[in-house]
């Protein structure tokens, strides 16, 4: 089903059963899969893929216990150009995604996010509300990244890495008023399966080890290991952002 005031450019490939609704604007050179669901204002544009069976600009549903997820009204969901989102992903009305992000198979991307380009989220990556992510960043399979989260350019999030947001654990009301996730400087990189607790800033090019617990900011460029993490030792200066051959700096 295509809404008549739906707006397709040129060469746009439509797999079976796709559901497009009204206002809906896509770019040339577009494809979509079979069973997608396209809702209403969303932006979609030029050379994009998605994959089958996803949902682009799902408005949210509200949990009567949710202590993140407001009810407002959100802007359309905006997808910038070359973008690649795979199958079975939802990406809520009020993201925004930059040229050239990659999402992989069974993500989820929720309301007020905001991704550069060339970023990748990986498969099976919840992106929680309140969210920024810069470009350059890769975040692998199945991290979670929590609700009003700071991720600058270029870092890197290894595997089932927990992003949390809350000290109180859902316990009383005065929690509301600290919730805050984790803030990456940029360049800075995290192991597989670390736990990194509420508001923990890492400096720039600082390293958290895999399987370590952040309970305190970390220092740009040191390497942080252990449960509770501790600072061992200056990240080697070939390892720094500023000596890798990909990265441009745009100061």
């Amino acid at each position: 089903m295509i809404s008549k005031n739906a707006k397709l450019g040129n060469n746009v490939i439509l797999g079976e059963n796709v559901v497009i609704e009204d206002n809906v604007i896509i770019g040339n050179n577009v494809t979509i899969g079979h069973n997608v669901v396209i809702r209403k204002d969303t932006i979609i544009g030029d050379g994009c893929i998605i994959g089958d069976n996803t949902v682009l600009g799902k408005k949210p549903f509200k949990a009567s216990a949710s202590a993140t997820t407001e009810e407002k009204e959100l802007l359309p969901l905006k997808i910038g150009k070359y973008v690649t989102i795979g199958a079975n992903c939802v990406i809520y009305r009020g993201a925004i995604l930059g040229d050239f992000v990659f999402v992989g198979d069974l993500a989820s991307i929720r309301e007020d996010v905001e991704i550069g380009e060339y970023t990748i989220i990986g498969r099976g990556v919840a992106v929680e509300n309140k969210t920024k992510i810069g470009k350059y960043v890769k975040i692998e399979t199945n991290a979670y990244i929590t609700a009003i989260s700071t991720i600058e350019d270029y870092c890197f999030i290894a595997p089932a890495v927990t992003f949390t947001n809350d000290n109180f654990l859902g316990r009383t009301e005065e929690r509301k008023k600290y919730f805050k996730g984790p803030i990456l400087r940029k360049g800075a990189r995290i192991g597989a399966n670390a736990t990194i607790l509420p508001g923990k800033e890492i400096g720039e090019d600082a390293l958290i080890a895999a399987g370590a617990i952040l309970t305190k900011n970390a220092k740009p460029g040191k390497i942080y290991v252990g449960s509770p993490a501790k600072e061992i030792k200056d990240v080697p200066e070939e390892q720094l952002l500023k000596n890798q051959s990909y990265y441009k700096n745009d100061k």
